[in-house]
């Protein structure tokens, strides 16, 4: 990305003196912020634990990540098959009782 004309500064600058819901910090205001967490501790307990509600519900039996070398012909054809391609090959090394 190349770095902003003067013109594009110039044009930012004048946007953001210009937002009265959002003026631009003074020094004071900087050196007196204090972090989210710090200020609001329960709501960010709160929003923790909704978050850790989020996700995938845990399965019955996990799967266990490896590493796996194969060909690239192989890892496209299975890509090319969409969303859950990890899966399928997991299917057919299953079916293949090696």
């Amino acid at each position: 990305m190349s770095p902003l004309s003067d013109e594009e500064e110039a044009k930012i600058q004048a946007g953001i003196a210009n937002d009265p819901d959002n003026p631009e910090w003074t020094e004071e205001e900087l050196k007196n912020a204090r972090p989210f967490r710090e200020v609001f501790p329960e709501l960010a307990k709160k929003i923790d634990e909704e978050i850790a509600k989020r996700g995938r519900p845990l399965s019955a039996t996990t799967k266990q990540p490896v590493t796996i070398r194969l060909d690239p012909d192989v890892i496209a054809k299975f890509k090319a098959t969409g969303k859950g391609w990890q899966s399928k090959i997991n299917e057919v090394l299953r079916q293949a009782k090696v």
